[in-house]
This record gives structure tokens, C-alpha cells and sequence, in this order.
């Protein structure tokens, strides 16, 4: 049996310059970091004893007799892509799918990760990183970005540069103190809202030449926060102030970016002493992410309060191994039809 835990990621900066369709073209960048709410991906060999011979538990139960019966598109590619038979998947997540967290890659990342393990075989953060972007991008044909998946391989506080030959991951040098001082000064509430990342990107992908200005704009704000994070003389909350700009952006790159209600709560939010924020992810639900000083986090509570909060830490991981014990098992006797 093999458990896999594998990190939810928050975008700060960058987001929609990681699409292949711009970065390829001008270059791209994000500042994102991975946070202790995770994923987690139970793998083991399913016993001979059933007329099926993969049960798949998720927010439901398959059991079928062969891979392409399987309903679940990113499970079935990748049983698919690393030649997997008679196995038992289930998952289990700390915080609900579809919110604008990268959950659909944190999965990606967790689920190749144990595969590889019941395979015996090693495999690297940025490996894990490309299989997953190929699982997505390429066989299950889903429209977005490259950033979720490197970030819930990779773990930590990154800038993540994008352009024609690929990516490189370059680790936020930042003073423990101050790290833990940004940490303090986020609050994330939940909108209550879930959408498809996928469906909301097709409509950017569509309108990203019209929307390149804006983009262009997005990747000159990701140096400036690089530049306060690094800079210990630099005011911190000049980064928060940014987060405002960069929603604002953010929401003319798609008509599906926002809603009312959504923008309703934000200002309730800014209104309330919040320096910056944004929705996190490709849009139209998910949560809100603000920058409050402390001492006026509980009036942003409380001008917030039918919202659930959700207090989080960064961590610096990214996928990992937490419970391996090895199988026998012979793919070449598999009952499988």
C-alpha cells in the first residue's frame, strides 16, 4: 500500500502567463507557494477475489473490469500512460475540489507519485512536475496553465519562470521572520462557490492575444513582489497592495473571472481594512485571499463572518511518500479482460 500527501498551492502573482498559448510566445512568471491543506492518494493492489478488477473511491465508487471503463478521465489516462492494472485508488482532500487551489493537478501530482511508487521506481520533483502537465494538457486534453502542477511537486515559495524551452523553479530567498510576518497577514475565506477551472480557461485562451496587455502587465508585477519579499527594508504591505492590482487585472483577462457576489464580498473585505486580495484561481468561485494587518483582521472577520475562514501555514515539501509498504504483484497474470 502506498499513501501519497501532496500539497494545495495559492497563486499570488502571474497567473494566465503560464499558458503555454502566451509564455511560448512573450515569456511568463508566478510567485506561488504551496500551504499545509492537502490531498491525499491511497494506492495498493486489489485482491483476486471480485468481478472487477479496479475499484476507483473519489466522490464516487467505480469498480470495473477494464481501464477504459473507468469514468474518471485523469485516472484512467494515467493507469493508461504507466501500464497500472488491479488497483484499489481512493482520495481524500482537506479542502473541497473545483475551488481555484489547484486541486485537479494536486491529485495529477499525488496519483503519479504513488504509481511510480508501486512500481518501484524513482521519480523526481520535476519529473513528477512534466508527467503531470502531459496527464492534463496532453491526455486528458484539459485547457490551462503549467503552474498547479510544478507547484504541488515542487512545494515551498517559488517564482516559477515560463518561456519557449520550458520552465525553471527559483525558490523566494526570504527571511524565516519575515516569511512567517506575509504568512500572519493573510486571511482565506471560502466564497461557497465551486466551477470548472477548465471551462473558465477555454474563454481566456480564446481572448488571450486581446488580453496580452494586461497579461504583459500581470508579469511586471510578479518582479516588483519578488523584489519586496526579498528586500528585508522593503515595506510588506506594499506586497498586499499589489495583490489589489493584480485582481484587478486578473479581472479583465475573462468575462467569467468574477461575479457580483463575489465582488460584493471583496470590497466588504477592502472596506473592512483588507490592503489587497484576489480570488484565487481561474475565477468565478473558489476562495478569497486578503492581506490584513493584524490589528484589523477582526473587522475583516467580522464584515466577512457568513464566509468560512480557513487559517493556513505555508509548508515546503510538495508531493511526498508518507506510508510505503511494498506489493508483489505480476502484471503479466492480471485478470483483467
Amino acid at each position: 500500500m502506498i499513501i501519497t500527501k501532496t500539497p494545495f498551492r495559492m497563486s499570488f502573482f502571474g497567473g494566465g502567463t503560464d499558458m503555454p498559448q502566451f509564455f511560448q510566445e512573450n515569456r511568463g512568471a508566478v510567485i506561488s507557494t504551496s500551504f499545509d491543506k492537502y490531498v491525499y492518494v491511497t494506492v495498493r493492489h486489489l485482491p483476486r477475489f471480485f468481478d472487477y478488477s479496479t475499484e476507483l473511491i473519489y466522490a464516487k465508487t467505480e469498480r470495473v473490469k477494464k481501464i477504459d471503463d473507468i469514468e474518471h478521465p485523469m485516472v484512467r489516462n494515467a493507469m493508461k500512460m504507466l501500464d497500472m492494472k488491479e488497483l484499489h485508488i481512493s482520495y481524500d482532500a482537506d479542502l473541497p475540489a473545483r475551488t481555484g487551489l489547484g486541486t485537479s493537478s494536486t491529485f495529477a501530482v499525488g496519483l503519479l507519485n504513488a504509481f511510480y511508487c508501486v512500481k518501484g521506481q524513482y521519480c523526481s520533483k520535476k519529473e513528477l512536475a512534466d508527467d503531470a502537465i502531459y496527464l492534463e494538457r496532453t491526455l486528458c486534453n484539459e485547457a490551462g496553465g503549467w503552474q498547479d502542477q510544478i507547484a504541488a511537486s515542487f512545494g515551498n515559495l517559488n517564482r516559477i519562470d515560463f518561456d519557449s524551452r520550458g520552465y525553471h523553479v527559483n525558490p523566494i530567498i526570504i527571511n524565516p521572520e519575515r516569511k512567517k510576518q506575509l504568512n500572519d497577514n493573510f486571511m482565506l475565506f471560502f466564497t461557497g462557490f465551486t466551477r470548472n477551472s477548465a471551462e473558465i480557461q477555454k474563454s481566456t485562451i480564446v481572448s488571450i492575444q486581446d488580453k496580452k496587455k494586461q497579461l504583459l502587465r500581470m508579469l511586471d508585477l510578479v518582479d516588483a513582489a519578488q523584489s519586496i519579499l526579498e528586500n528585508s527594508a522593503s515595506d510588506l504591505d506594499k506586497f498586499g497592495q499589489l495583490l489589489g492590482e493584480e485582481w484587478k487585472l486578473k479581472r479583465q483577462t475573462g468575462g467569467s473571472i468574477t461575479t457580483n457576489y463575489i465582488d460584493e464580498y471583496y470590497e466588504k473585505g477592502i472596506a473592512a481594512g483588507a490592503l489587497g486580495g484576489k480570488l484565487l484561481g481561474a475565477g468565478g468561485g473558489g476562495f478569497l485571499l486578503f492581506y490584513v494587518q493584524p490589528e484589523k483582521q477582526g473587522s475583516v472577520r467580522k464584515a466577512l463572518s457568513d464566509l468560512m475562514e480557513v487559517p493556513f501555514k505555508f509548508e515546503r515539501q510538495g508531493t511526498r511518500v508518507i506510508y510505503y509498504t511494498p506489493e508483489t504483484f505480476d502484471k503479466y497474470t492480471s485478470t483483467e479482460e
